[in-house]
């Protein structure tokens, strides 16, 4: 009879056979978990044990947070959000070197605070901005690349789905996480900005400085800040305070954003079905995953893999950053192939053990691997982000864009890197909250 060992890893080697055929990743964790575990256990019980699962994930009521938040994302882009955002940021920056450019992250970092998706953010921001860019003289690389590396944002500013996912399936505070990722996401917006007026500097060719708006343009511009501001102070200010729950706190974020749109009569009927249309498209992709996930953890628990790797990995007697640092190059490689969330959704099973077991914050691991997937989605061969932003302006080669987002991934590993190095970055938030 094959041993539990043997099986994880023809399991591995199964799943990683159909993700390289194009098959949906969920579907393929769910099949290699009931494959796997069917082989271990008994196909009846596998069979059980996968509808009870799809059962539990679908009526959780701990998930309802996810769609809850993907609406407040989908109603602020068909309410034009996104385009005021980075108006206002346009008329305060827009007259710096690469000024336009860093308008666009600033804009990413604010539509990130009420979306909660890299694809949402930036599919959004591609289609506002980057007209904009080229109307303005800027390059395609530049204008493409910031985009799709600002986009990432979306899974770092909270609110985050992959936060989410990952206290629940380590049981840690989503709230807590939410606050742990406020500070590396400023740090992030802030590096990504300096990155950017540096290019601009060294060939001021590549992005033209804008006219300077006047203070009155600039105060007008305003209103589509404050809104931004106001729901993302409500939410995590609630958050903070322990005046609601996550799944409360997606409830008043969806409300409020739907209320802001129908206040200023910027959404339409079509609008709102768009929205909610969107909303069950992604929420039911990212629970499939999640069910698929789970069926695949159950199948990797009774291969004890997880287990026997943490317990090798502390026998090793390996210092504890060598460690952490042979788990952020499987994220960088594997990023490299697998869609972030898939890829935490696959590995936090498996590395969560040997991180605790070394004495690290979980909070602080969180949000170092959402850091190292970030770089994942804008690098070749998989990079989603840079395929979203070709989706939306199909005119730019795919090399333009991946040449657009090197000097931003200099800064994206610099920020992992501070996080690393100076765990209260993240963890400041969440301990003010106790």
């Amino acid at each position: 009879m094959i041993s539990p060992t043997a099986a994880g890893a023809a399991g591995f080697l199964f799943l990683f056979v159909l993700l390289f055929t194009g098959m949906p990743v969920g579907f393929v964790m769910a099949l290699t978990g009931i494959l796997g575990f069917g082989a271990l256990v008994s196909f009846d019980a596998a069979l059980n044990l996968a509808v009870r699962d799809i059962v539990d994930i679908f009526g959780s009521y701990n998930l309802t947070v996810i769609p809850l938040f993907i609406f407040m994302g989908q109603i602020a882009f068909h309410a034009g959000i996104s385009t005021r955002l980075f108006t206002a940021a346009y008329r305060f920056m827009g007259h710096l070197p690469g000024g336009m450019a860093i308008a666009t992250i600033g804009a990413c970092a604010g539509f990130s605070a009420i979306c909660g998706s890299t694809n949402a953010t930036c599919a959004t921001m591609a289609s506002v901005t980057i007209p904009e860019m080229k109307r303005y003289g800027y390059k395609d690389s530049i204008a493409s690349g910031v985009v799709a590396a600002g986009g990432s944002l979306g899974i770092l500013v909270p609110p985050s789905v992959i936060f989410i996912l990952y206290g629940i399936m380590t049981e840690q505070s989503i709230g807590g996480l939410f606050m742990a990722g406020i500070l590396p996401g400023i740090l992030l917006t802030v590096l990504f900005a300096a990155s950017i007026a540096i290019w601009a500097l060294v060939d001021p060719a590549v992005a033209p400085r804008g006219p300077k708006s006047s203070a009155k343009e600039r105060i007008a511009s305003l209103s589509g800040l404050v809104e931004t501001l106001l729901l993302f102070a409500l939410v995590m200010g609630g958050l903070f305070f322990g005046l609601f729950t996550p799944t409360e706190a997606g409830g008043i974020g969806a409300f409020g954003t739907l209320a802001i749109a129908l206040a200023r009569g910027t959404i339409d009927t079509a609008g709102l079905v768009a929205a909610l249309s969107e909303t069950t498209r992604i929420s039911c992709m990212i629970l499939v995953i999640v069910a698929g996930a789970t069926i695949f953890g159950h199948f990797l628990a009774v291969t004890r893999i997880p287990f026997e790797i943490a317990t090798a990995v502390v026998e090793m007697d390996l210092p504890p950053y060598a460690v952490i640092a042979l788990i952020i190059l499987v994220y960088l490689v594997g990023g490299c192939f697998i869609d972030a969330l898939a890829l935490i959704m696959l590995t936090v099973p498996i590395f969560y053990p040997v991180v605790t077991q070394l004495g690290f914050h979980p909070m602080w691991f969180g949000v170092v691997i959402v850091l190292v997937t970030q770089i994942g989605v804008i690098t070749p061969p998989v990079g989603i982000n840079v395929y979203v932003v070709r989706s939306v302006v199909p005119d730019i080669p795919l090399a333009v864009i991946f040449k657009g987002v090197l000097p931003l991934l200099a800064a994206l590993a610099l920020a992992a890197l501070l996080v690393v190095l100076f765990p209260d970055i993240a963890l400041v938030l969440p301990e003010a909250m106790r």
